[in-house]
């Protein structure tokens, strides 16, 4: 086995253009919250046309929902 097999992630980016995340946030003496993220430009470019087209046929939607 390789020393990486432990872990989640490698050290390493996958992407060159890779960008990550980490916070902690505690709450008392015995409540952490953790949470990690990863994107890549192509990520934010699907993310953004996956909204487009949920908004675009929500409108589509509404209007028919109000037409008489």
């Amino acid at each position: 086995m390789t020393e990486n097999s432990n872990r989640s992630q490698p050290d390493y980016p996958y992407h060159p253009e890779e960008m990550r995340a980490a916070w902690d946030c505690k709450f008392g003496k015995n409540i952490t919250l953790q949470g990690t993220a990863r994107w890549t430009p192509a990520g934010v470019v699907t993310a953004g046309i996956a909204a487009s087209a949920v908004l675009l046929s929500l409108a589509a939607l509404v209007r028919a929902a109000h037409r008489p």
